[in-house]
């Protein structure tokens, strides 16, 4: 079975477009079958992206998908860099296509798995993240043990989980992995855990 976490998608596409309010702006997205969000912006990324940290330079935005949060940061914080990253090679050309759409010119989209398609030199102030939680754990904590290497000093790792679907166990890996860890928003079962570098 296909899973918008899988590399390929065979599905007829279904191209069409969502709206959404995020960090009060009015934001226009094309999405489709096969990719996360295809119908309306999930509650994760809505509060990832409502309660994100955003200070200075470069932001990563892994697993990305149609590149909503990545691109609804790039155009709040235009002082920034931001590099979206998926698997899901039909994910990666819609937010080709979002970037365009809403005219962002400090984001770009990469396709490839975790941080196959980011040099080792590129790090970044933070990492934001809506881990694909029926992929397994184990794949969502890999995600956090490398974000560590990518990460500028006193960097963030900001996450959004299902607290009570595995989320917790998602914070308790940043604990370990990073130190610290501190919930910093919350709502429809949803948290947003970050770690400081």
């Amino acid at each position: 079975m296909q899973h918008y976490f899988s590399e390929k998608q065979t599905s007829a596409l279904n191209l069409k477009k969502i709206n959404a309010r995020l960090r009060g702006r009015l934001f226009e997205f094309y999405t489709g079958s096969g990719v996360f969000s295809s119908k309306r912006v999930d509650k994760g990324s809505e509060l990832l992206v409502n309660s994100a940290i955003i200070n200075e330079g470069r932001v990563l935005d892994m697993g990305c998908g149609i590149g909503i949060v990545g691109i609804v940061i790039a155009k709040c914080f235009p002082d920034i860099l931001v590099v979206m990253t998926d698997i899901n090679k039909r994910a990666v050309k819609l937010a080709k296509r979002n970037v365009k759409l809403n005219n962002i010119d400090n984001a770009e989209a990469r396709q490839g798995n975790l941080f196959e398609k980011v040099n080792e030199d590129e790090k970044f102030n933070a990492i934001l993240i809506n881990p694909p939680q029926k992929a397994g754990k184990k794949l969502c904590f890999e995600m956090i043990d490398k974000s560590y290497d990518y990460m500028l000093e006193k960097g963030t790792l900001q996450i959004v989980g299902r607290h009570q679907k595995g989320g917790k166990e998602l914070s308790k890996r940043m604990e370990t992995v990073f130190g610290n860890v501190k919930d910093v928003a919350k709502k429809s079962g949803y948290r947003v855990y970050v770690s400081e570098k």
